[in-house]
């Protein structure tokens, strides 16, 4: 296991592609969640579950 001093000092890199992903399943939603999923320090998959509030 990795000291939190080495992890910090050597963050695993997110490509645009999925930092654009993120950023557009938040922009899409008024009201929800999304959960972003890692293995292996990755980005594998997005969920986003929107919540549609009637008044």
């Amino acid at each position: 296991m990795l000291a939190t001093n080495e992890v910090l000092a050597r963050p695993p890199t997110v490509s645009d592609e999925v930092l654009e992903a993120i950023i557009r399943a938040i922009s899409e939603i008024r009201h929800g969640t999304v959960t972003i999923v890692i293995q292996d320090s990755r980005v594998v998959q997005i969920d986003k579950t929107e919540k549609i509030r009637l008044r």
